[in-house]
């Protein structure tokens, strides 16, 4: 008789594990509790998988030797609290995928950064012809990879919802980028639980791994240090020199394994965080055996995933640029860093307990303008409104364009960075940085047409 196996979500997680169970044997059963998506019920469909959605029916998940739930079900769920009740063992799809997994991995974690370091670091194994999958909140699920294939590498995209549910995960390359309070919710509103979560991350490492972080961040940072930790640790600094890694004057300095310097100019990221990120990136790629030049090369060709100070186009002298994957105060800082021309500023959402104070010089010294973008404007309105110049309120992506040219002047910045989560005006932070973009470049194809008749007349 097969074994039995209970999965909790049919997400991408989900249909992963689902996917990856069946193929070792085990009899599967997949409960949603909401409506599933065509695309991953089809999955399930064709590998003749089990299901249910709507609801969780306790009798059809237990018995089970094992569930696994997915990264979005707190554990205080009922049917969580059921099943640990039954003494059934549950798992996150990180922690079932990697008792399968043959080759390494290499995993980021972090509040903010995760997603631009993830794919850098994929991009440079990948252009150095490494045999790498790319997975995690990135990607596919780590479970399918490994059910489709057999990878050298994998690097993995992991948020502390999924490090919650691992018991012997561990990577041989490991990167925290930083902790800011976010998801407290999850955690009983504890930061402590929070910092606890993240740093799952190395409770199973050995010597033979290495901890990549940075040393710089004010929470993780000294924990990193003092923390007792099995791996090697390799520190990276925006300050400190004697570091491993380090940045000075907008270069990166490496001693890793050999000893070389890269200019962030010579990469296709801006901005200070961004240096953390690609030396992050580069560091990892170095342990993993890819050679300076390959990596050199690479910097040059990379293209980040969009909504992270994503420029999409200059209109009247102005750059435009997404940055709505910006849902909190330090993601804006960073984005406020980036830039030394004068700024139009939209911001605005779902405020998420934001501490304005954290940006209040920044927003003075470059902040031309502010567009409050958002179903109830009044924190963000009356913090800044004797900080900024010119301060415009707007209740739709339309208005907030039209806001900002009336605003700005030849050689500013209009930059998309909300500060704030995206519900009440926008399906989420894509559709509000895909509507930014869509905007802009309406407004572009006149401009362009004109130009173009300018051009067939003076002809």
């Amino acid at each position: 008789m097969s074994r039995q196996i209970t999965i909790l979500g049919a997400g991408e997680s989900g249909t992963g594990a689902a996917i990856l169970a069946k193929q070792k044997g085990y009899s599967v059963f997949v409960s949603d509790q909401n409506v599933i998506k065509d695309k991953y019920k089809a999955v399930l469909v064709q590998h003749d998988i089990a299901f249910e959605e709507g609801r969780h029916s306790l009798e059809k998940l237990y018995p089970c030797e094992l569930a696994i739930k997915s990264p979005g079900i707190p554990d205080t769920a009922e049917v969580i609290k059921f099943l640990r009740h039954k003494q059934v063992e549950v798992v996150d799809e990180l922690e079932f995928a990697f008792r399968f997994l043959k080759g390494k991995v290499i995993a980021i974690t972090g509040t903010n950064g995760k997603t631009t370091t993830t794919l850098l670091t994929y991009h440079l194994l990948k252009s150095a012809g490494m045999k790498v999958a790319l997975a995690g909140n990135v990607g596919d699920s780590l479970a399918r990879q490994v059910a489709d294939d057999t990878h050298d590498w994998y690097v993995v995209e992991i948020s502390s919802f999924q490090l919650d549910g691992t018991s012997t995960f561990k990577p041989h390359i490991g990167i925290l980028l930083n902790i800011t309070p976010d998801h407290l919710d999850r955690y009983e509103y504890k930061i402590e639980n929070y910092i606890v979560s993240k740093f799952r991350l190395v409770s199973s490492m050995t010597a033979d791994d290495h901890f990549i972080f940075f040393a710089d961040d004010q929470v993780s940072g000294p924990i990193s240090k003092s923390k007792p930790i099995a791996a090697q640790r390799v520190g990276i600094s925006l300050t400190d020199k004697t570091a491993p890694v380090y940045a000075h004057e907008g270069s990166m300095f490496f001693n890793v394994g050999m000893t070389f310097s890269i200019n962030q100019t010579d990469t296709t990221l801006k901005g200070p965080h961004n240096l953390v990120n690609t030396m992050a990136a580069v560091t990892a790629a170095r342990l993993a055996g890819v050679s300076e030049v390959a990596i050199r090369s690479a910097l040059k060709m990379f293209v980040n995933a969009p909504h992270r100070l994503e420029s999409v186009g200059i209109l009247n002298g102005v750059e435009f640029v997404n940055d709505s994957k910006a849902t909190n105060v330090d993601s804006v800082k960073y984005a406020l860093g980036s830039y030394t021309q004068p700024l139009v500023w939209i911001a605005g959402g779902i405020d998420k307990g934001n501490d304005y104070s954290l940006i209040k010089d920044e927003v003075r010294q470059k902040v031309r303008a502010l567009i409050c973008m958002g179903a109830d404007n009044h924190k963000l309105a009356n913090f800044f409104t004797d900080i900024v110049p010119q301060l415009r309120e707007a209740r739709s992506m339309k208005e907030a364009i039209a806001a900002a040219l009336e605003v700005s002047r030849a050689g500013d910045v209009v930059l998309l960075s909300p500060a704030c989560a995206s519900f009440d005006l926008f399906k989420n932070y894509e559709d509000r940085g895909n509507q930014f973009r869509q905007a802009v470049r309406d407004l572009m194809q006149p401009a362009e047409q004109n130009l173009n008749e300018d051009r067939h007349v003076k002809n």
